[in-house]
């Protein structure tokens, strides 16, 4: 029987991710988050976001730090903080 070595598939290149701009999923609501935005990034993995590096649809590369495509869950989580009103003016 033969054994072939898994490969790892290649990582997005291009941007080095600002830590500052990952953002807890259930972080308090920034200013500048809507339901089809959010301030910075949200994802529990940014490696695996198909919007991942592309140029201003992603925080780590647009010149605002908004990211234009969250995630389908956002919008629910977008609504459970808006009830909370707890905003993080960071």
């Amino acid at each position: 029987m033969l054994y072939y070595k898994r490969r790892k598939l290649p990582r997005r290149c291009g941007v080095i991710l600002d830590k500052r701009l990952k953002i807890p999923f259930n972080a308090p609501l920034h200013e500048n988050d809507t339901d089809s935005t959010t301030y910075g990034c949200r994802q529990n993995n940014p490696d695996i976001c198909n919007s991942n590096s592309l140029d201003r649809i992603c925080a780590f590369t647009s010149d605002d730090s908004i990211c234009k495509k969250p995630s389908k869950a956002w919008k629910k989580q977008y609504q459970e903080l808006i009830k909370g009103k707890t905003f993080n003016e960071n």
